[in-house]
């Protein structure tokens, strides 16, 4: 990471609908699976899912703030998942998949509840946002089989029939921020 790039922690249900949207987003520098917020050092995949970790399944975005705002950070990953689903995202059950945020700087703090009480005043959702806001502690990366897992599998039933999806949405939404070519 270079003086002029930011990180951004986040989880909102599997790392592999995260990982594929945030690669589609100009001055989106790099996006890496993995897992924090737990107790254990060094999960593996199969530890995280049984749910006895603690840790969350999470994307680790680093991001130019010259071209991308961490806002906009945040109102990307607002809108891909259900904020107000506790640890729960559709068919994904379990804490590994709760929404939350894991925040660097008292700056990404501030900001960050700023975002969730703006949503919580507009009356967008019907019910109340359970995304946790958590200091930043520890991020250990996923197995190799997880990175670009949308990239690398996408006729894969998973990938067609919730990825994709999101993905699709995602750039009807934020057409303004999408990765040029």
């Amino acid at each position: 990471m270079t003086q002029n790039q930011e990180v951004a922690v986040l989880g909102g249900g599997c790392f592999w609908c995260t990982e594929a949207v945030f690669q589609e987003i100009e001055g989106v520098v790099d996006v890496d699976s993995g897992y924090a917020g737990g107790h254990t050092e060094n999960p593996s995949y199969e530890e995280v899912c049984t749910g006895n970790t603690g840790h969350a399944e999470v994307v680790k975005v680093t991001f130019d703030p010259a071209v991308i705002s961490y806002k906009d950070i945040l109102e990307v990953f607002f809108s891909m998942h259900d904020p107000t689903s506790l640890n729960r995202q559709g068919n994904d059950i379990g804490t590994q998949y709760r929404s939350v945020i894991f925040y660097m700087d008292e700056e990404q703090k501030r900001t960050a509840g700023e975002k969730i009480s703006e949503m919580e005043q507009g009356g967008e959702y019907k019910k109340p946002i359970v995304t946790a806001v958590e200091k930043f502690s520890e991020f250990y990366q996923s197995e190799n089989y997880h990175k670009n897992y949308f990239k690398n599998n996408s006729n894969a039933a998973y990938c067609r029939l919730v990825i994709s999806p999101k993905v699709e949405k995602f750039k009807k939404a934020h057409t303004a921020i999408i990765r040029r070519p």
